[in-house]
C-alpha cells in the first residue's frame, strides 16, 4: 500500500489547516510550529502544510508546491524505487535516517522533466526526540 504525498507552501497555517480539515474532512495527524500533515484513508492522500512568509509565497497556485510524494509503509518499497530509478537512468538522490517533517524517513529522490521534486519515502520514526533543524533542513531535495 501506498499514498500520494502533496506537500503545500502556505503563507497563514491557522486558516489553511481550518480549510484543510473541512475539505478533506479529518484532523491533522501531526501540528508542529510551522508545519500540519493530514494523514487521509479516502482518497488515499498525505498533505503536508509548511508555513512559508506570505512575501516568499506568493498568492495562487505559483507559489504553492513545496514537493511531491510517495509513502510507502516499507523500507523495501524504497530499495525497489531506487532500483527502478537507477535502471531507468534517472539521477537519484537518497536519504537514509533522515530528520525531515518531524519524523525520521528513509527517501529516494528525483525530479519529473519539468524539474518538479517528488520523493519516494518511509517513515520509520514518527515521533523522535526531535533536534533543532536549520531552515531548509528538511524537505529540500
Amino acid at each position: 500500500m501506498s499514498r500520494i504525498q502533496l506537500a503545500l507552501n502556505v503563507s497563514d497555517l491557522e486558516a489553511s489547516v481550518d480549510f484543510y480539515t473541512t475539505l478533506l474532512g479529518v484532523e491533522p495527524h501531526k501540528r508542529r510550529p510551522g508545519y500540519a500533515n493530514f494523514a487521509v484513508e479516502n482518497p488515499p492522500l498525505k498533505l503536508v502544510l509548511f508555513e512559508v512568509p506570505e512575501s516568499e509565497r506568493g498568492v495562487g497556485t505559483a507559489g504553492a508546491l513545496n514537493h511531491l510524494g510517495i509513502e510507502v509503509f516499507d523500507t523495501a518499497a524504497v530499495v525497489e524505487a531506487t532500483r527502478r530509478f537507477a535502471d531507468a537512468g534517472l539521477p537519484a538522490r537518497v536519504e537514509d535516517e533522515t530528520l525531515c517533517c518531524h519524523a525520521v524517513q528513509d527517501k529516494v529522490w528525483v525530479d519529473d522533466p519539468a524539474g518538479a521534486p517528488w520523493e519516494v519515502y518511509v517513515i520509520t520514526d514518527d515521533q523522535p526526540v526531535e533536534i533543532e533543524l536549520t531552515a531548509g533542513g528538511c524537505c529540500t531535495a
